[in-house]
């Protein structure tokens, strides 16, 4: 079983079309919505859980290519700058999914972007600004 957060961005001529039903329907994966934005005159953003059977994946993904969707992954959006990280901690306490944890040995504040589902707390809660989106 494949598991794997990704962000889709698709061109407004998509915005009204099923595309994530026939990824349900005709690719037999299952979805979780982590994020959207989507409006009928701009670029459609969608983060997305999949899940499925690994062939079913590969055909789910060259569904959505076939269409002009663009793929990539999430760890690819959600960072951390090292440079400006002090290790507060501050965003530890707020994250629901424990992306973010203190090491206990170094105290240092550890990311782990597979945890992460783009819902952008931490961004307001980390004085240095040190965790970045970049939809």
């Amino acid at each position: 079983m494949v598991s794997k957060k990704v962000v889709l961005k698709f061109p407004s001529l998509l915005v009204d079309q099923p595309i994530v039903c026939n990824l349900v329907r005709k690719h037999n994966l299952e979805f979780n919505i982590l994020k959207a934005q989507v409006s009928q005159s701009e670029e459609g953003l969608m983060v997305l859980e999949l899940k499925g059977r690994p062939g079913n994946y590969r055909s789910g993904l060259r569904y959505l290519r076939g269409l002009g969707v663009k793929i990539q992954p999430l760890s690819r959006d959600v960072t951390r700058n090292d440079a400006k990280c002090t290790h507060c901690g501050a965003c530890v306490t707020i994250c629901p999914t424990g992306a973010l944890y203190v090491e206990p040995g170094t105290r240092k504040v550890i990311f782990l972007g597979e945890k992460c589902i783009a819902c952008e707390v931490c961004i307001k809660a980390c004085p240095p600004r040190a965790m970045e989106v970049s939809f």
